[in-house]
């Protein structure tokens, strides 16, 4: 047993969640935060992908005794659970996230990695622990469970344990956040949930009685979204980080510029887009924050301010904007020049939005597994056709576009900058007058 925050214990029945455990690829996770940089903005907010992960296999735990208790296979092909399933879905709920790199999303954007397909090769490549661990079980069993995390596993009832609209990774996540960050908003009725899910031919439903508890689930999903994850600081910060990367990126390219102690040789490969899952593997936020703090000493002043912006937590300010006022943004950019700052590094726009709940629909790119739930006589019907409350934010993205651009312009600092020149007046009275506030 583990002792958990969110959960109170962590149940560990099966030897082999134990060796994965304690797999140097799991492992890592301990130093790659869950939140990114909103610790810079909810200080709580410190932990990380592994006691996120352990979540999840706790709470698909639960769910499979649940169904091994009240829906238990009685003939082949009945729809119910079969418990010989267990260990593929609780080894894919352990390492759905084992792929994460440094700074995650942030990461994956400048350095184009996906850790979907990371985290399969990472179960599927002789080389690692996890492989290794994994084909104790059986020869082919790394394969079956990288498939349940890439959702071609042909058991529907065990992809959406791990992947669905109301999964045990969106349910461990919401709480575990929540509880970090010192918030209420993802807080939502986990046993109660939990006693109304039920397995069926198609995949999980949840009994109709138990619909206001899966209404509860989606409002605090919403609500965190819009309070926690959209936070302007934080993605003001994840705007900082991504502009430092890839100043490093531009910069560590000069083969003159390639070497001394401030070099990034673990991000070479990265630079060069040629790294392998040994080169990946040996990055977590602790790698990148160290040669961040080695930048702050650069002789290129981009780099080392952008550093300092990041390590000292000195965020750019931002403003929303419409799709009416964004005509503005270059008069914004020109003035922010001519105040002496790099428009490439020292501007932005970020648009964040959320899919609180959506139907189903197959000409979606992606289509979502929607919620059903079951009758009494075993008819199923889609949450949002029975939930007003549901059907009022179905099919509804939520969120805004941001322009970010320095405190200065706003705030000029003494000895920095002129005072009195005007066009930091200019900068404010466009941001008021034209409404982009």
């Amino acid at each position: 047993m583990l002792r958990d925050p969110v959960h109170n214990y962590i149940y560990i029945q099966h030897r082999v969640i134990l060796d994965l455990i304690n797999t140097k690829e799991f492992q890592r996770l301990r130093r790659i935060k869950q939140l990114g940089t909103a610790s810079l903005v909810f200080h709580g907010a410190e932990h990380t992908r592994f006691t996120h992960s352990l979540g999840v296999y706790e709470i698909t735990r639960q769910i499979c005794d649940n169904f091994k208790r009240n829906y238990p296979s009685q003939t082949a092909g009945d729809g119910l659970w079969d418990d010989r399933e267990r260990l593929v879905a609780l080894c894919a709920a352990l390492l759905h996230d084992i792929g994460h790199g440094p700074y995650s999303h942030t990461f994956e954007h400048i350095f184009q990695t996906d850790h979907e397909a990371i985290t399969a090769a990472i179960l599927t490549n002789p080389t690692t622990e996890v492989n290794q661990v994994l084909r104790a079980v059986g020869p082919n069993f790394p394969e079956q469970v990288a498939s349940v995390i890439q959702k071609t596993y042909p058991n529907p009832q065990v992809v959406q344990m791990i992947s669905s609209q109301i999964d045990a990774d969106r349910m461990d996540y919401l709480l575990r956040d929540a509880y970090h960050t010192g918030t209420k908003y993802g807080t939502f009725d986990l046993t109660r949930i939990l006693r109304v899910m039920r397995p069926y031919h198609d995949g999980i439903a949840f009994n109709f009685n138990g619909m206001h508890a899966v209404e509860d689930y989606i409002v605090s999903r919403f609500q965190m979204y819009q309070q926690i994850y959209f936070h302007p600081v934080s993605r003001s910060m994840e705007v900082i980080l991504g502009h430092l990367l890839t100043r490093a990126k531009e910069i560590y390219s000069d083969p003159e510029a390639a070497h001394g102690a401030a070099a990034p040789y673990l991000l070479f490969p990265f630079f060069q887009h040629q790294f392998d899952l040994e080169d990946y593997l040996l990055l977590d936020d602790g790698t990148l924050t160290t040669y961040f703090a080695h930048w702050r000493q650069s002789s290129d002043p981009i780099l080392s301010d952008l550093s300092h912006r990041f390590l000292d937590r000195k965020p750019l300010k931002s403003a929303v904007f419409t799709d009416q006022t964004k005509a503005k943004l270059p008069l914004l950019r020109s003035l922010i020049e001519k105040a002496g700052f790099n428009t490439q590094y020292y501007t932005d726009t970020n648009n964040s939005y959320d899919l609180p709940y959506d139907a189903y629909d197959p000409k979606m790119k992606k289509p979502l597994t929607q919620i059903e739930l079951m009758e009494r006589d075993g008819n199923l019907v889609e949450l949002s056709t029975v939930s007003s409350l549901v059907n009022a934010i179905t099919g509804k993205f939520t969120g805004d576009q941001r322009f970010f651009f320095p405190r200065e312009m706003i705030h000029p600092e003494p000895g920095n900058v002129d005072l009195f020149d005007p066009i930091y007046n200019q900068f404010q009275q466009h941001l008021h007058n034209d409404n982009i506030i």
